[in-house]
């Protein structure tokens, strides 16, 4: 529980409620099926995680493992509010610079070591040594932990939305064991407090996690709410498979290989529709696709040749190649407490390669190649990228495309590495959950340094403890990366998802898969 009152108007709006899943909430199975213990679930996901380590984990691959595997202080409900998980109890002073965390007693490791403050301690320091989130940690200004249940975080100065930084699941503050303190990026031992322990991984083939007999749940919850409440584990084991190519996936659908699988096209699963057990479900909100302009690497260091690229974007075509999609010029969704309206409308769609060929007259641009790379897992990338190439083209530019495999091209967004000039992702935390969600991408990917605009709108937001000064703030931030074009909105994309509901039970559709609480029947 939170207990101290400000908490009310600090949370209140900074996410959206769930009549934004309104028809996807419900169990795939029927409503009153009993569960059942034991079995593999055989999940037919499109890639590989590239790692397991947290605190450096940002695409949905590494994630949907990792969720099953580690357990936060703070995390996200059904419909995306912050919920304790490894805190039974929060008190946030009311200057809101110290936030107590009293933890769960008899909390178990999958190495069978029970957690500690000191466990969480340690965690916070590797993690302001290690993410690419760190900076969310900037603030802190010394860690306490005056009991081994008992965490304390004190900040420099107010942060009206600490909370809500915590519970990010991306680069997720989930808790180590302290014996991991010093180890480097992606070289962790891979054991947390989650519901699920890892099995084995083999790397280009499959992955499997297992049931932690020895899992402590958050018994003060009736059942599972989105990532919060009590979690049980029924299934045995998880199998995710690793099957890149979409019709594959919908083959191991079809011969029962599989139980499960996500992001399938449209097109493909229509292929299914005469096997009444085979439901499919699309998920909204899931995520947002973004083109990502390197802001550091030339050409596009040039702010004249990013809004060229911007200008010479159309959406509409994009859209036909990337599946379940609807336009939305904001960075947020419309039923979110933090959309501005049509305030953001002029830097999207704008489909005009005359105003795109006059801002590369101004910039001076000479012929030089502008790289755009993609990947060869995530077809609707690739293929968006590909359309990109042919509207830069007719608007003037030297393009050169540049495919390669999704963990290096994670990776190349992430560190600025690999010589690209654009590329494109999907952020799906991220205009969820708002603002402070947003703030590690939008410098990170983009690379985006030294702006004093993004700077100052960031600091009036963390300070700010009214909703609409930071709705104001945040406005001020969304205009800074549209005009700069950091990045470039492309549309809001579903997740096609497709179920056996004659094999499978207790499934609940969120916009990231998870699955205890979810049986073989």
């Amino acid at each position: 529980m939170f207990t101290n009152s400000t908490l009310q108007r600090i949370g209140c709006g900074l996410v959206m409620g769930a009549a934004l899943l309104a028809g996807a909430m419900a169990p795939a199975g029927a409503a009153e099926e009993t569960p059942k213990q034991g079995g593999t679930l055989v999940y037919a996901s499109l890639s590989g995680p590239g790692t397991l380590d947290p605190q450096v984990a940002a695409s949905m691959v590494d994630l949907e493992v990792i969720h099953h595997l580690y357990e936060g202080l703070v995390t996200i409900d059904g419909s995306y509010n912050t919920k304790p998980l490894l805190a039974r109890e929060v008190k946030v002073s009311d200057d809101l610079k110290t936030y107590t965390f009293l933890l769960r007693k008899g909390v178990k490791f999958h190495n069978g070591k029970i957690m500690t403050s000191e466990d969480v301690k340690a965690t916070f320091e590797r993690y302001a040594r290690v993410s690419p989130n760190k900076a969310a940690l900037d603030d802190v200004e010394s860690y306490e932990t005056p009991d081994a249940d008992t965490f304390v975080i004190k900040l420099k100065k107010t942060n009206a939305a600490f909370l809500d930084v915590l519970k990010t699941p991306v680069y997720p503050f989930v808790i180590l064991p302290a014996e991991q303190k010093d180890k480097p990026a992606r070289g962790i031992d891979i054991i947390g407090t989650g519901v699920f322990k890892l099995g084995q991984w083999v790397k280009d083939s499959h992955l499997v996690i297992q049931r932690f007999p020895d899992y402590v749940p958050d018994d003060s919850a009736d059942g599972p709410d989105g990532f919060a409440g009590k979690r049980t584990a029924y299934l045995d084991a998880v199998r995710f498979n690793f099957v890149p190519e979409a019709n594959a996936r919908v083959a191991a659908m079809q011969t029962g290989e599989a139980a499960f699988t996500s992001t399938i096209p449209p097109e493909l699963a229509a292929r299914l529709k005469g096997q009444k057990q085979l439901q499919e479900v699309t998920v909204y909100p899931y995520c947002q696709q973004y083109l990502i302009v390197h802001s550091q690497q030339a050409p596009t260091d040039n702010v004249k040749v990013r809004q060229a690229i911007r200008e010479a974007v159309h959406v509409d075509d994009i859209m036909k190649v990337i599946g379940a999609s609807k336009k939305n010029h904001s960075m947020v969704y419309p039923e979110g407490a933090y959309y501005g309206g049509k305030v953001t409308d002029g830097r999207y769609n704008q489909n005009d390669p005359q105003k795109a060929r006059e801002l590369l007259k101004e910039a001076g641009y000479k012929d030089t190649p502008i790289v755009l790379q993609t990947n060869n897992n995530y077809d609707y990338m690739r293929d968006a990228i590909l359309v990109l190439s042919e509207q830069l083209k007719a608007a003037g530019m030297n393009v050169k495309i540049d495919i390669t495999d999704w963990t290096t091209n994670a990776s190349n967004l992430q560190t600025g590495k690999g010589n690209w000039n654009v590329s494109t992702t999907s952020f799906c935390s991220n205009p969820i959950l708002g603002p402070q969600q947003w703030q590690s991408m939008i410098y990170n990917f983009p690379h985006v340094k030294d702006d004093k605009v993004l700077d100052d709108a960031y600091a009036t937001f963390y300070k700010t403890p009214d909703l609409a000064g930071r709705k104001a703030a945040w406005l001020d931030i969304e205009q800074r990366v549209l005009d700069e074009a950091y990045m470039i909105k492309v549309a809001d994309r579903g997740n096609v998802q497709v179920i056996n509901t004659r094999k499978v039970g207790g499934f609940r559709p969120y916009y990231m898969n998870h699955f205890w609480n979810v049986w073989l029947k």
